[in-house]
């Protein structure tokens, strides 16, 4: 089709300006017509909300899903993956299979978590089975660590209550809601410190769900070193990751901001815990991005317009368990350091690769699955047309560490498209 992508967006970021002009794209405002819009969550709320009535024409391509939050709203990404896992009970899948105590033995990948207000007996009783254990709270709606704290008190819970513009656990307001997770207290500590992974995964449908994970994810260190000791509980510089919070710390390196990439991680551990074990933990990472996007796909608006670039948050317990703690819808395009600034840059140029084949005008009826070349540090992570036939058994054996496909690479037998790693 002739002509240039005309594009607006409302996130005034130079790692996404940078890579529209290098296209030879032009600019224009919203009220005109434009084939490409990178936008906050919020306008995506305005476009495709009733009230506007707006529809999007076939060579018009936004970067959320309308819902979106059905995966990045803390609360209803764990209502969701607790739906899922019944389905699959329900159909009698291996897969939500069960020890002798009730716990999934290969769905159990996100930390005990209750909604605040609404499951606060539950809680209460689930917190009485074992008093020491420590919980963190965090506000459904909100990010970069904001309004986050740690409780291992039940008379805390009733403080923040108290204390709180919430004014009483009776409020129901989604606005208020809050989630509270029995917290990992024994994260995989690297020079005694805690650390999470972030990892960027691009869904361009869900259904057929076709998903892509970035090679060049990151490790984000925390300033101080961890100590499980409840006297540190309210010491954010211990416990919180996010770099919004970090970056405040008297230790805080603007150099490399407190940073690794995963490939560093990748070599330190076949070093210290071997190759082999190294291999399984990001199977496994790989396996649950995989069944969390599974785990939306039946409720999420699978519009044609739309693809989406999610930054994962996973962390790592000390027996080499890997944790999804959240998914974030709008991952910072933010720069703390010229390598941070090199690999978002790199990023937004691969994502658009795959979304805007060839820089050209959109077009909504194309197949989006581009060919490989095109596909820079992204792998395919998980492509449903290609996995159709297969079935839980096989999906189990790669979980229990049985491959199903040569290393690295599909098994082409069973037409499976995960990744089993990524160098």
């Amino acid at each position: 089709m002739a002509g240039k992508v005309k594009w607006v967006t409302d996130i005034e970021k130079s790692v996404l300006i940078n890579n529209f002009e290098k296209r030879g794209w032009v600019q224009v405002t919203e009220s005109e017509d434009w084939n490409f819009y990178w936008m906050s969550v919020q306008t995506i709320r305005n476009i495709f909300s009733v009230e506007t009535g707006y529809r999007l024409s076939d060579d018009q391509i936004v970067n959320h899903f309308p819902n979106h939050y059905e995966l990045t709203r803390k609360d209803l990404m764990v209502k969701n993956i607790k739906r899922y896992r019944k389905e699959l009970e329900k159909e009698g899948s291996p897969l939500a299979e069960k020890d002798e105590n009730g716990k999934y033995l290969y769905l159990d990948f996100v930390p005990v978590t209750y909604m605040l207000p609404a499951d606060y007996n539950l809680f209460v009783e689930e917190f009485r089975k074992s008093p020491s254990s420590t919980w963190i709270m965090k506000p459904c709606g909100k990010a970069q660590g904001k309004g986050i704290f740690l409780i291992n008190k039940l008379s805390q819970i009733k403080k923040w209550s108290r204390d709180s513009k919430t004014s009483s656990f009776v409020s129901q307001s989604t606005k208020e809601a809050y989630v509270i997770s029995l917290y990992i207290n024994n994260p995989l500590l690297i020079g005694g410190r805690k650390f999470d992974l972030r990892l960027y995964v691009l869904v361009s449908t869900y259904r057929p769900l076709r998903c892509y994970m970035y090679k060049l994810g990151f490790c984000r260190f925390c300033t101080v070193k961890y100590t499980p000791s409840t006297s540190e509980l309210d010491n954010m510089f211990v416990h919180l990751t996010n770099v919004a919070i970090q970056k405040h710390g008297e230790d805080y390196n603007h150099i490399h901001g407190g940073k690794w990439t995963v490939s560093n991680l990748r070599l330190y551990l076949e070093s210290t815990r071997g190759k082999e074990v190294t291999s399984k933990l990001f199977d496994e990472i790989h396996w649950i991005i995989v069944q969390s996007l599974k785990a939306v796909a039946p409720v999420m608006n699978n519009d044609k317009h739309c693809f989406e670039c999610y930054g994962y948050d996973i962390i790592i317990d000390d027996r080499l368990k890997p944790w999804l703690i959240e998914v974030n819808a709008s991952p910072s395009l933010t720069s703390s350091t010229a390598n941070d600034r090199i690999l978002k840059y790199n990023l937004i140029n691969d994502t658009l690769n795959i979304a805007v084949p060839n820089g050209e005008i959109p077009d909504c009826k194309w197949n989006k699955s581009p060919p490989k070349e095109v596909l820079g540090n992204y792998e395919v992570l998980y492509d449903e047309e290609l996995a159709q036939g297969d079935g839980a058994d096989r999906e189990l054996r790669s979980r229990s560490g049985q491959s199903v496909g040569p290393r690295g690479g599909r098994s082409r037998d069973s037409g499976r498209a995960v990744l089993t790693t990524w160098k």
